[in-house]
């Protein structure tokens, strides 16, 4: 490529600061064989980022199990994981970040996480049906988190519901460690039928290329560059980096690009996300193994006078790239005409690997798509790990250390009250989790979030778990507990696991010390995934989720669950239903009260190791849970997490406002039965006349059980002793955010 005699080439310093290092700079000049300009640099910049490339993630990302019973498209293949749920349908879902941008521009930044993620679902041909999201702030009292909370809720709810797509579950969790790095993680799941998917690609020289949706503007300029770095006090310098969303143009492309779909005409098709035109062109040609001769001053722009590398970056919202078959441009013109959406030709499809990007008459950028993308010449790097102290600190914490409570009321209050138990209604009344009506748990709250399929006897279990202070204690075990209790939600709902996405938020890779929790929960999380034969389908890896002044987050890796209630007749509720049913717990409490909200904010001791747990012992308490749902013995199911055994009872009680009578195991301290977090735990509850097959059903399944006691009206009893009604316990558990963020 020729370069225009005015233009200085970058030196090592450009490079630098556009995020590479000396060697992957050095790299670029013998890929092409002369140094970059800089808008080639640029591109390189972006994709060879972390949060495009995986260049310190993907060696241990390869090892996770990605084949099970229900594949359609593995992880890495589509922009979405598929999984055959019979019927002839496909479900595509993923679950991705918006944390950095979330941290600065908090409704913008949550509101594009939004739109980004069901344009994945859509672009694959899919019509999405669900939203799911995990959020993570730092301390609820601070002026400063409850300014991010309300931003990032308010701009996850007014674009899910403008856009029409119900949020029918989540989790919220607080910690100190998310003070300056909030994690904003958001999930969409579509249906689509069998082979009317789309794929990513682009073949077929002379294929047109078009540019449809949204107009481009400089929005989102190095956006995939600003989430591979630290947060620091200048990160609110970088606000262009944050992209703005709107809700109403995405309603009008996802109708346009399932009509386009149907013409027959579309080779293939990507949603713009990260790094702009310059990923969509790259991923596609390297994975048609095709070229393409792009037109820069073609596409539709917000500002007059975008330079090329700004055109190329951009990373505004509401865009996609299609490639369509010669001669039918037409009928592709026809569909975004009568949706009011752009709709430009901006290229061609040509044979060999060249990404050739003009301006005008001037070639301005002329790359190898195949070095841009992972699997291709993007670098891969194996990262030095080391245990940091503080796990070995942990695993000399013992439960005697700890004294008993005086007083247990007072601990019930405290937990039933803390922002990590009580009720989310706050967040969750600014979602319209109805939208479509397919939502079947807002009357019957469920473990999972459970949707309908239409004209089916089946549903969909939906469910996003992580509890990051375990995998921080441990991130192996942390991280197959976090894979365990989506299993878990999903199994206590009525249904049956199928497959994960997942969003591993980190702090910086070059840590060695967060290294090692990366490399510990890929362990754990591969572990469980092999147990429970739920492979993983996709998702992200975020790193730099760490300040100059804070340190890194709690290794947070979220697990979005998919599962298939085969009937729905097996919809299973969490609420106790008739006063004097009896309570039994399947599995079994330990004297345990490692990393449990007990321990870490009533006593405040905060390094302890994480709870309870085997991996063997989880299989078969789920095995059992399954095999009582299918021969309808039991009235409700809830497992016991947060807050342990004492909330999960709470919990069940709340819906029809009954309570319950239980006897406290005495072999184990009182502290630790009530509130430790050992794992593999559920509560059901069972109307007399067939407790006997219960029990009998249980010890066929060869599990460890036991009766606690039965449903009371309206008040709590242990050992004989009174702790007052439910309403008082409801009424803390439903108000506690609201009094804190409302003031």
């Amino acid at each position: 490529m020729q370069h225009t005699h005015q233009e200085t080439l970058p030196t090592l310093d450009t490079a630098k600061k556009l995020g590479l290092l000396p060697e992957e700079f050095e790299k670029i000049k013998s890929i092409l064989g002369r140094t970059p300009n800089f808008t080639e640099l640029s591109i390189y910049s972006v994709m060879w980022s972390e949060h495009c490339s995986y260049k310190n993630s993907i060696i241990w990302l390869k090892t996770l199990p990605k084949d099970g019973p229900h594949m359609l498209a593995k992880a890495g293949e589509e922009n979405a994981g598929l999984v055959d749920i019979g019927e002839g349908l496909g479900c595509a879902f993923k679950i991705e970040s918006h944390n950095h941008p979330s941290a600065i521009e908090p409704y913008q930044g949550a509101a594009t996480g939004v739109g980004g993620i069901n344009r994945d679902i859509f672009t694959m041909g899919a019509r999405p049906i669900a939203q799911l999201n995990s959020l993570r702030f730092g301390d609820i009292k601070s002026a400063k988190t409850q300014w991010i909370m309300k931003g990032v809720v308010k701009g996850i709810g007014n674009y899910g519901n403008a856009f029409g797509v119900p949020t029918v579950g989540g989790e919220v969790f607080f910690d100190d460690c998310y003070n300056v790095n909030p994690l904003v993680n958001a999930m969409s799941v579509g249906i689509v039928k069998k082979g009317e998917t789309v794929s990513a690609t682009s073949y077929g020289a002379g294929n047109p290329v078009f540019i449809v949706g949204s107009a481009t503007g400089k929005d989102g300029i190095h956006g995939a560059t600003f989430a591979s770095a630290d947060i620091t006090e200048n990160s609110a310098d970088d606000l262009p980096a944050v992209q703005v969303g709107d809700p109403f143009q995405e309603k009008l492309l996802l109708e346009a690009t399932l009509e386009v779909i149907k013409t027959g005409a579309v080779i293939g098709m990507q949603d713009m996300g990260a790094a702009g035109i310059t990923c969509s062109t790259s991923e596609m040609s390297a994975k048609g193994q095709h070229g393409m001769d792009i037109w820069l001053h073609k596409v539709p722009t917000r500002q007059q006078g975008m330079k090329p590398f700004e055109i190329l970056l951009s990373e505004s919202q509401e865009r996609m790239l299609i490639v369509v078959e010669k001669g039918k441009e037409e009928d592709v013109k026809k569909v975004f005409e009568k949706w009011d959406l752009n709709c430009e030709q901006i290229g061609i499809v040509t044979t060999g690997d060249r990404l050739k990007y003009y301006m005008f008459d001037e070639l301005v950028a002329d790359v190898p798509a195949e070095t841009l993308v992972l699997g291709g010449g993007a670098p891969v790097y194996k990262r030095e790990y080391k245990e940091p102290a503080y796990y070995a600190e942990a695993k000399k914490f013992r439960i005697e250390m700890v004294q008993e409570p005086d007083n247990y009321k007072t601990v019930m209050n405290h937990l039933i009250a803390h922002p990590n138990i009580a009720s989310k209604r706050w967040v969750y009344n600014q979602y319209d989790s109805m939208v479509g009506t397919i939502n079947q748990s807002t009357n019957q709250p469920s473990d999972a979030a459970i949707v309908n399929i239409k004209n089916t006897k089946k549903s969909l279990a939906l469910t996003v778990d992580c509890n990051s202070r375990y995998v921080n204690a441990d991130p192996e075990i942390g991280c197959a507990i976090a894979v365990s209790e989506a299993a878990r939600n999903i199994v206590c709902s009525g249904g049956e696991p199928s497959a994960i996405t997942n969003c591993l938020n980190f702090g910086n890779p070059y840590n060695p010390e967060v290294y090692w929790q990366f490399v510990g929960s890929i362990k754990g999380m591969s572990a469980a995934c092999t147990k429970f034969r739920t492979p993983v389908t996709g998702g992200n890896v975020s790193f730099y989720n760490q300040s100059s002044f804070e340190g890194p987050v709690f290794p947070t890796p979220t697990i979005g669950m998919l599962g298939l209630l085969q009937d729905k007749k097996n919809q299973t509720s969490l609420s106790f239903k008739n006063e004097g049913d009896c309570i039994y717990l399947i599995g079994d409490c330990k004297n345990d009260i490692n990393s449990s909200e007990y321990v870490y904010s009533f006593h405040k001791v905060k390094n302890t190791p994480a709870p309870y747990f085997n991996l063997e012992e989880e299989y078969l308490v789920q095995q059992a849970v399954k095999a009582v749902i299918k021969k309808q013995l039991i009235e409700s199911a809830h497992d016991c997490s947060d807050g342990g055994l004492f909330v999960c009872l709470m919990e069940s009680s709340f819906q029809h406002r009954l309570g319950f009578e239980i006897a406290c195991d005495k072999h184990i301290r009182k502290d630790a039965f009530l509130f430790g977090e050992s794992q593999s735990r559920v509560v059901v509850s069972v109307k007399k006349e067939n407790e006997i097959a219960l029990v009998d059903e249980l010890k066929k399944q060869e599990v460890k059980f036991s009766k606690l006691g039965f449903v009371k009206s309206k008040e709590v009893l242990i050992d004989g002793d009174f702790y007052g009604a439910i309403e008082e316990f409801k009424n803390s558990y439903d108000t506690s955010i609201e009094k804190t963020v409302e003031g």
